[in-house]
């Protein structure tokens, strides 16, 4: 892709356009980005305003971003969501996204009158790069969403997904090779179909829908949301949260069949669960507040790291090396560098909470034309 020439400044003194300095001294500036490329992100931002502008230009890949979905933190049901927003970590700024097409956030509630203790899950997966809007419930317990919804970070929009077999909620919600898996839930009434039910849809296949996969053997995958993990070409997931006796399921992609679980790595699926990059596999003990990694070979989880601030872990996210917690209450992200085992805290724009977090390269400053999806 052609790289394009120098931008410049107008002098305030003279109206006279002047050129900007060059990315590197006796290099042309389409040579000199291909080098730049293999620098550092963090180095791009710090040493100089052209290497910054270069950092959030089209010729360097993206970066990795944290994207959350916020929650009002002034309304007292506790019920109204604000919207996607994105973190840059260079310039530790939050950037909202464009709001999802047919006002479908004021539909979702988080909390229902008849349950004021009960959290209405809305599930949300990365695939792709893209951030998917999967399921939600709508008053009278009912689905929020008639088909999911995908925000492509580089061109800015939102576009719908094909529409499932059956719109549903408190389904098992996960991503696996590049691709969107839905499995179980529940419509507007309970359906033994739908609670078998199991279906995939790759966002980077523009014309294809949903594709039906294997069945699971019961509807006990119903009960309420979870999370499926991707790992290794196969997909784990458990139908209860916490140290409450559970079921474990795996799909393995290949021969689209579903086993169990290793017991090893279901004894130890104490709290919110994700994967780096489907490489490794990564919890948290809510009441300890203990980060654990998978080791398949023992079938046992190693211990990270140990913190306060991670017990009651709402829900997380994996990438880039780093692992990104939603602390109880929503009012801060943890962010842990698994290598260096350091641990630093994110705080959501003002006046918000966060309901769930995702790692996707950052998102564009404006849809580029050679960015459309």
């Amino acid at each position: 892709m052609a790289i394009p020439s120098a931008p410049h400044k107008r002098c305030r003194s003279s109206g006279q356009l002047q050129p900007q300095p060059p990315l590197l001294p006796g290099l042309p500036d389409h040579l000199a980005s291909l080098c730049l490329c293999h620098v550092p992100p963090r180095l791009l931002f710090s040493v100089c305003r052209s290497w910054r502008r270069l950092l959030y230009s089209p010729s360097v890949p993206p970066f990795l971003s944290l994207y959350a979905l916020l929650s009002d933190a002034d309304d007292s049901s506790g019920s109204a969501l604000a919207g996607f927003s994105s973190y840059d970590p260079f310039s530790a700024s939050w950037s909202p996204l464009p709001p999802p097409p047919s006002d479908v956030l004021r539909r979702i509630l988080l909390r229902h009158p008849s349950f004021l203790a009960r959290h209405l899950p809305v599930q949300t997966v990365s695939a792709s790069g893209h951030l998917v809007l999967l399921s939600a419930t709508a008053h009278p317990l009912r689905p929020a969403l008639p088909r999911a919804l995908a925000f492509h970070p580089a061109t800015r929009r939102w576009r719908p997904a094909p529409p499932l077999s059956a719109p549903r909620r408190w389904c098992a919600a996960g991503s696996v090779g590049g691709a969107v898996y839905v499995a179980s839930g529940i419509g507007a009434h309970y359906s033994q179909g739908v609670a078998r039910c199991a279906e995939r849809w790759d966002p980077m296949a523009t014309t294809a829908g949903w594709e039906r996969v294997a069945p699971l053997k019961d509807g006990r995958f119903s009960r309420e949301a979870a999370h499926a993990v991707g790992f290794k070409g196969k997909l784990y997931m458990v139908n209860v949260w916490g140290k409450a006796a559970k079921e474990g399921i795996v799909y393995d992609v290949e021969s689209d069949a579903w086993e169990d679980m290793p017991r090893g790595l279901l004894e130890g699926w104490n709290g919110p669960t994700a994967s780096m990059e489907e490489r490794e596999i990564y919890t948290i003990d809510e009441g300890t507040g203990s980060m654990r990694v998978y080791d398949c070979e023992r079938d046992r989880w190693m211990d990270v790291i140990e913190s306060e601030a991670l017990k009651g872990a709402v829900q997380m996210a994996a990438g880039g090396g780093r692992v990104c917690v939603v602390c109880e209450g929503g009012d801060e992200i943890a962010v842990v560098d698994v290598a260096a085992n350091k641990m630093w805290k994110v705080e959501p724009p003002q006046g918000n909470r966060v309901v769930s977090v995702h790692v996707l390269p950052r998102m564009s400053s404006s849809a580029d034309p050679d960015f459309v999806f």
